[in-house]
């Protein structure tokens, strides 16, 4: 396309005081000026061997090129041209892939509002943008209110301090989060990709107050019903109701880049996935497994939560076990459901990780209805959860930890774990069904070789018992800098790595990634940092501890595969990063998938020409 005007410069056309007429009416005007002006648009373009963004002018007659420039393109846009050029022998498949920008698919994959409607609108605040897409509807404050409105098929925005798992039910029906606290990497975030929900975190301008349900933002109080409006691609926040436009990828044009980026790619791409939902989605996107499966979101459904905090308050070995007894059929029916979605691809599920205080309820009606449920007293209860507090929960009692001290958490997940994977193998005898079992927070090989003893007697005596040949493997986190320290003698003992680069980054830089957003403003401002560390991988830094890991864990177990599957496993620069390091494959939300697939393609071509 193209405009001119006659009798002006430049500067009429962008100012935009005049209206410019179509291209074509230049031949019309100027034929000769016009012919010289094609002929000169194919030379430019077979030079760059790319669409071209072109000024000229006409002075008496004749024309004068002024500049040209590699065009703008949305991502269909993008798309499309890479495929025309291919077509027409212009470029090759390799050039054609490098020329998309892979974080530009997203705009494919997710909502966006109405472009009409959103130049007429004005933000009133902005957070980060932490989950792409474009979300319009009325203001709740509460998981409970949101399943409730979503379930009538309204449309809600879930506005919170900051979200933790017990909110997970009503996060899926919310059309967009906002939080006040957070970053990119936080709870609502990570879910939130993973859902392929918009979501804005870290909107510190919020004044909130849950109590009465509302809220102020720039002088405004919004209350519980309110209209409001989320950009998560820039992290603008609308008080009103924008229209927004469902996504609608060309999959023609699409499908076939994503082709040419598996035939290139020399890593796997697989997705972070808790539902059967979720792993039906990502391998719509071409995933090729799952990276990481967070058993943790499965305990928080209304017929599941009572079972697990019934295990929380036991008062002995028995009870405890009693109760994972009723949890283990559905865990086992989850992980049923993740090894079908897959069809036979590699599924690795990470056992429980969370403190256990995030399960309990704080509210105190759910305190004493907990404590009729249990036949236990409120003070009882109580007593419990005070027990539970921790002054640095996320380096507390969690993760492996919680297995050393009780052993039966793992015994159950195993059982959970083998017995679907049996079933599964059973309906589909041709299927390659192995389950990799991730133990995550190590830092001690001792600590390691507690559990996965534990996992592999478990697991041996159910496939003896069910007279079955299955294979599993055992493997664990590297989350912790001396995990990856001594990444020697864990290899030994271990089938995989799987980097948690959310927690190593945590640990590594020692900064809450949940609270760093309050601060790194000022590091950016000051140049101290140029990028988020928690959206773009530090290669320097936790990027060294990876390297380190892989190749001493290789130097000990040559048969090791090792992998991502914190939020990195989605960035561009990030993968790049862990295709020169010699990972196996990236794991990412479902959303992601489809720029993972892209983005290992382009490192792979990168790493051929060095």
């Amino acid at each position: 396309m193209g405009e001119f005007l006659t009798n002006a410069q430049g500067e009429d056309v962008v100012a935009g005081v005049r209206t410019p007429m179509p291209i074509t009416q230049m031949e019309e005007k100027f034929p000769e000026a016009y012919k010289q002006f094609v002929e000169v648009c194919g030379t430019l373009e077979n030079h760059y061997r790319d669409m071209q963004d072109m000024e000229f002018t006409v002075e008496n007659g004749k024309l004068y090129m002024l500049q040209c420039r590699s065009g703008k393109r949305t991502a269909q846009a993008a798309i499309k041209i890479a495929c025309d050029l291919i077509d027409e022998g212009m470029i090759s498949e390799e050039e054609a892939l490098m020329q998309i920008d892979a974080k530009s698919l997203d705009m494919l994959l997710h909502p966006t509002f109405d472009v009409k409607a959103l130049k007429a609108a004005k933000p009133v605040g902005k957070g980060i943008a932490a989950s792409p897409g474009a979300a319009a509807g009325h203001i709740v404050f509460t998981a409970e209110d949101a399943v409730e409105h979503g379930k009538k098929g309204e449309k809600v925005v879930l506005v919170r301090l900051e979200t933790s798992p017990e909110d997970i039910e009503g996060m899926k029906f919310a059309q967009g989060i906002l939080t006040v606290r957070g970053g990119q990497t936080s709870h609502a975030a990570v879910v939130a990709r993973g859902m392929g929900t918009c979501c804005v975190s870290g909107c510190g301008d919020i004044k909130m107050d849950e109590a009465n349900k509302c809220f102020t933002l720039a002088g405004k109080t919004y209350h519980e019903g309110d209209d409001l409006s989320l950009d998560g691609s820039t992290g603008n926040i609308y008080g009103e109701l924008i229209p927004t436009v469902p996504a609608d990828p060309n999959s023609g044009y699409f499908g076939r880049i994503m082709e040419l980026s598996d035939k290139y790619k020399t890593m796997g791409v697989r997705t972070n996935a808790d539902t059967p939902k979720d792993a039906k989605q990502a391998a719509s996107f071409g995933a090729q497994g799952i990276g990481l499966c967070r058993t943790e979101h499965m305990f928080f459904g209304p017929d599941r939560i009572p079972a697990f905090r019934e295990m929380i308050c036991a008062e002995t070995v028995e009870e405890r076990k009693a109760a994972l007894d009723k949890i283990e059929p559905m865990q086992q029916a989850d992980f049923e459901g993740l090894f079908e979605a897959l069809g036979g691809y590699p599924v690795t599920i990470r056992f429980l990780d969370p403190p256990l205080h995030e399960f309990v309820p704080t509210d105190e009606a759910d305190i004493e209805a907990l404590a009729k449920a249990q036949g236990k007293t409120v003070a009882y209860i109580k007593q419990v959860i005070a027990d539970l507090h921790e002054f640095n929960p996320m380096m507390g009692h969690r993760g492996c930890r919680l297995t050393v001290t009780y052993p039966e958490i793992a015994v159950m997940q195993t059982s959970a774990v083998i017995k679907a994977a049996l079933a599964v193998k059973g309906r589909h005898p041709d299927w390659n069904v192995v389950p990799e079992i991730m133990i995550p927070l190590v830092g001690e090989l001792k600590e390691y070789k507690f559990v996965k003893n534990i996992v592999v007697e478990t697991a041996d005596k159910i496939i003896k018992d069910a007279g079955c040949d299955l294979k599993y493997e055992v493997g664990t986190m590297i989350e912790i800098p001396r995990a990856a320290l001594t990444a020697d003698e864990i290899a030994k003992e271990a089938d995989f790595f799987c980097f948690g680069t959310n927690d190593l980054t945590q640990m590594t830089f020692g900064f809450s990634r949940d609270d760093a957003g309050k601060f790194l403003p000022a590091y950016y401002a000051n140049k101290i940092y140029e990028s988020d560390p928690f959206a773009r991988l530090d290669t320097v830094g936790v990027g060294k501890l990876m390297r380190m890991a892989v190749t001493m864990g290789h130097e000990n177990n040559a048969k090791i595969h090792c992998g991502i599957c914190g939020e990195h496993g989605g960035d561009p620069s990030s993968i790049e990063f862990c295709n020169e390091i010699g990972l196996n494959y990236v794991s990412c939300s479902p959303f992601r998938v489809p720029i993972a697939r892209l983005s290992a393609a382009q490192a792979a071509i990168k790493a051929k020409k060095k």
